[in-house]
């Protein structure tokens, strides 16, 4: 992946910021609602009576992906990539496969990448403090260069439930939100309640902020070395209303550059280590906004390979 020179400061602007940041949180603490051996944190509030409420949302049989597509040409946080091939195995000029019984050929893929590309779920190993994630895990006994030996995204369950979106373009009155441009619980609370949307235990909640819509494709250089988000201050809200996952139309749910006074990306830690709520980035909110969808039900089977992070994903909203 190939970044401006703005684009890199930017980002090493941002290493620097998150080495600076302040020391928000102390001791570790593990969690209070599900004990000092879990590891699967807000999944837990998965269930057969949320799922079975969340399909009464689904009223005209419509669905929306909420991925994006993505490509080698996708920017990503530095230095992740993605490489696609295309391959015909030992059909090399023009050989058929015999073996078939038949003049047969087929495609196949060799993809090499990093999964926290694009539309992307961040699992509970992913950002921590003090050498620490969710419950207290230490780095040193799970962060294995073969794969996470706990909190691994393979062992989360499909993540099944209402979802909610919440247009913070319309609360601030214009067409995108700017890079580093914040809302937290004031304006979280404010503009939920003027679009009638009640945030409950066990929601998804989702921003519309129109950043992605407005700058992937015409300055993707400028989409990934900055966004609007949500601050420190929206984080500890929804995490105080037991939700299950948080997301965005932007890379990284948070403001870039951050809030003055907070940590870069500390929201993740609040979400992630300290409350083990899942992330989810570049989520494309717009379809709904401009269906005058703001709930719907929520489904998400991610992949499961063993050990990872993060994971590339497609959630679906169903109204």
């Amino acid at each position: 992946m190939v970044f401006s020179a703005h684009a890199r400061s930017a980002l090493a602007g941002l290493a620097a910021m998150a080495l600076a940041g302040p020391a928000m949180a102390g001791e570790c603490i593990h969690s209070d609602q599900w004990g000092k051996d879990d590891t699967l944190g807000s999944a837990n509030l998965v269930s057969p009576e949320r799922t079975l409420e969340a399909l009464k949302l689904v009223k005209q049989g419509k669905s929306v992906p909420l991925g994006i597509v993505i490509g080698p040409e996708t920017p990503a946080f530095a230095p992740r990539s993605l490489s696609l091939q295309v391959v015909q195995p030992n059909q090399q000029g023009g050989q058929k496969l015999s073996a078939f019984g038949y003049p047969g050929n087929y495609n196949d893929d060799v993809l090499q990448t990093w999964v926290g590309i694009g539309s992307q779920i961040d699992g509970l190993g992913h950002l921590g403090e003090h050498g620490y994630y969710y419950n207290c895990l230490d780095e040193k006994e799970i962060s294995a260069i073969t794969g996470l030996t706990k909190l691994g995204v393979h062992d989360v369950p499909p993540l099944v439930g209402r979802g909610v979106v919440i247009d913070m373009t319309k609360h601030f009155g214009k067409d995108f939100l700017e890079a580093g441009e914040s809302f937290g619980e004031e304006e979280v609370k404010a503009a939920a309640e003027a679009q009638g949307v009640e945030i409950r235990e066990g929601d998804v909640v989702l921003f519309y902020t129109g950043w992605t819509s407005a700058k992937l494709e015409s300055d993707p250089q400028a989409w990934v070395s900055g966004e609007p988000g949500l601050s420190v201050s929206g984080s500890r809200y929804l995490a105080g209303l037991n939700v299950m996952a948080v997301g965005a139309d932007t890379w990284g749910v948070e403001p870039v550059p951050p809030k003055e006074g907070e940590g870069a990306f500390y929201g993740h830690v609040v979400l992630l280590q300290e409350n083990g709520i899942y992330i989810l980035e570049t989520m494309e909110t717009k379809p709904l906004v401009e269906a005058g969808v703001n709930e719907f039900m929520f489904v998400l089977g991610q992949a499961r390979i063993r050990g990872t992070v993060q994971m590339i994903i497609n959630p679906v909203a169903l109204y």
